[in-house]
């Protein structure tokens, strides 16, 4: 057993039963885009998460156990994403990545924007046009010390 066989099992798991992430954040108490990146490996769940994660998808005490192992982030298979989805976030970084920063840089200096200290929001904004994906991103500014 490892912390990818667990991933595994929760997709499957989710698929077979029709659950959403939104209700499966909803039981954690936490938010759908920070549980759906707990559940997919991506950060560690405390004890009491893990249960709750593991009485939804009918996990073991050893499965459970794995949610709240420090995991090695980093989801993408490859270092250029070919899934149509995630190579669009690839490409707006490509595109808008430089402006990001400079203007980052410009309004707080210099340093970065935590992926720690970190908040998104996922929601659907109904547009006559074609709906469309709003993403909100919060994370805080880190500047770079001098030593």
């Amino acid at each position: 057993m490892n912390r990818l066989k667990v991933t595994e099992k929760i997709i499957i798991t989710k698929v077979r039963r029709g659950l959403k992430w939104a209700d499966v954040a909803a039981k954690v108490g936490l938010s759908k885009e920070w549980v759906t990146a707990a559940c997919l490996g991506q950060m560690t769940l405390t004890n009491e998460q893990a249960a709750v994660v593991g009485e939804l998808f009918d996990l073991a005490e050893e499965e459970r156990q794995w949610l709240t192992v420090v995991p090695y982030k980093g989801s993408l298979p490859t270092s250029i994403p070919t899934d149509p989805l995630i190579y669009r976030f690839y490409e707006l970084i490509n595109v808008y990545g430089t402006t990001f920063k400079e203007l980052i840089q410009e309004e707080f200096g210099d340093g970065i924007m935590s992926a720690i200290d970190f908040k998104m929001d996922l929601t659907r904004e109904p547009d006559p046009n074609g709906d469309r994906v709003k993403i909100t991103m919060s994370g805080k500014f880190l500047p770079y010390k001098t030593y």
